[in-house]
């Protein structure tokens, strides 16, 4: 049993971190020692790096006890950087925990002087023991003894990697750090000298950095498919609120409503607590977006359609509201299929009929087809009638067959004669009271099946 971590009292005792549990009670009887808990440590980190996204969407985790910032372009909010930094130290304070910061050019430089300070051992550069043991021995035992040798040799008896180590904790080379999340193509920020909690003025606000990221989304062309609004609490929670659209905008008017309807639909209403701190409006996702030149003589309707769209989706869930598109494939019930209303069309025409030709496809499908009684010619010939749900039909004019095949070359073993789907022989028919159904027979007769089965699969309308 060994001491992972300590508080300051016992370290001032002699009570360290990697110190046997028995020779710290041995020195310490009164000692108080709790069981290592990694989870509860890992999400306490975790909502810390939650409250750090008000100063910034770039935050990485350093565990099992650190936290990266990239406070780059951030820092006007407010008052600069170091105003961010000490405002930052205040409120973890505030909440009882104890905190090392350093503010430098790039993170492993920062990383280093945060925990190190500004005398940099050799362990700042997190190598392996036997190499550092090698440098203590050869009398290297900070950074700055390092910093003022000659590369090649360095790199030569530690390794390529020491150097490069070297070189981040010197601030020379810059490695961005890898948010927890992605990072927002855009950002507006508001923080409030005092906490509010009424609903209009959050809207209101919301609204302005709508319009500051519609300034910015022109200037380069582009509007937004994704937004996201954060409300940072006083006491450290965060509420997000996110909302999509068919087509890039930067319109605040329609953005607001979107937002309104996103929050009538929460299951629960914003809970301001004790009152919002700050507030940031991102820009997940954007798209080109260019001038648009409305028709001259008809009004355009696409843009209510999309509009409409955008609504339903943001107050039922983006999942319910869906549409068709064509799939590549001749097998009938899988040449469409239904995906979110939102989602940019895959690029895959609808086949269209000659003008004045009636539809190939039926509009309603059954799921799956049904069995039918049908009296035709062998081995090929049309359905002369045929039976469906007890009532004979018979058959005026038909046209066909249209005969669809399996999709071997989709099957591992490719091509087999006589394995796969059987082949089926598709017509088109009409009946005596001009009610049009779409057939097929289950098999080519003979050599695929004895008896082929018979099988309605649609209605033409």
């Amino acid at each position: 049993m060994r001491i992972v971590a300590v508080d300051a009292q016992a370290l001032s005792q002699g009570i360290a971190p990697g110190m046997a549990l028995a020779d710290a009670r041995a020195r310490l009887p009164d000692l108080a020692a709790v069981d290592h808990d990694p989870a509860a440590d890992a999400a306490l980190l975790a909502r810390v790096a939650d409250d750090c996204d008000r100063y910034t969407p770039m935050v990485a985790l350093d565990p099992p006890d650190g936290l990266i910032l990239d406070v780059t372009g951030c820092g006007h909010v407010w008052g600069g950087e170091a105003a961010l930094v000490a405002n930052l130290a205040t409120r973890l304070k505030r909440a009882g925990l104890s905190l090392r910061r350093a503010l430098a050019e790039t993170p492993d430089r920062a990383r280093a002087l945060a925990r190190y300070g500004n005398e940099l051992p050799i362990l700042a550069l997190d190598l392996d023991e036997e190499r550092t043991t090698a440098l203590r021995r050869a009398g290297l035992t900070t950074i700055a003894d390092l910093a003022t040798r000659p590369r090649a040799p360095l790199a030569a008896r530690f390794g390529v990697e020491m150097v490069a180590k070297l070189a981040r904790v010197l601030g020379e080379e810059n490695v961005r750090i890898t948010p927890r999340r992605v990072p927002p193509a855009l950002f507006v920020m508001r923080r409030f000298a005092e906490p509010i909690a009424a609903t209009s003025y959050v809207l209101a606000t919301l609204e302005a950095l709508a319009g500051e990221a519609q300034t910015s989304l022109r200037e380069c062309g582009s509007g937004g498919r994704r937004f996201v609004t954060s409300l940072f609490r006083s006491d450290g929670e965060i509420q997000r609120l996110s909302i999509e659209t068919g087509a890039p905008t930067r319109d605040p008017a329609l953005l607001m409503r979107l937002f309104r309807e996103r929050i009538d639909a929460l299951a629960d209403p914003l809970d301001p607590g004790f009152g919002y701190d700050a507030l940031r409006f991102d820009v997940i996702v954007t798209e080109p977006l260019g001038a648009v030149q409305l028709g001259l003589e008809r009004q355009d309707t696409g843009k209510d359609l999309a509009v409409l769209v955008d609504r339903l989706s943001t107050r039922l869930g983006s999942h319910r509201v869906q549409r068709f598109a064509s799939r590549d494939t001749h097998i009938p019930e899988q040449a469409c299929f239904a995906f979110p209303a939102m989602a940019p069309p895959p690029f895959q025409p609808w086949p269209v009929p000659e003008p004045g030709e009636p539809p190939l496809r039926p509009l309603h499908l059954f799921d799956p087809p049904q069995p039918i009684t049908a009296i035709a010619e062998v081995p090929d010939g049309p359905p002369r009638r045929f039976q469906w749900r007890q009532k004979v039909h018979i058959v005026v004019r038909y046209e066909g067959p249209e005969r669809v095949a399996s999709e071997w070359w989709r099957r591992r073993e490719g091509y087999e004669p006589g394995k796969g789907g059987l082949t089926r022989d598709y017509f088109r028919v009409e009946d005596e009271r001009g009610r049009r159904y779409w057939l097929f027979r289950h098999g080519l007769y003979g050599s695929e099946a004895q008896s082929p089965d018979w099988y309605l699969h649609g209605l033409f309308a």
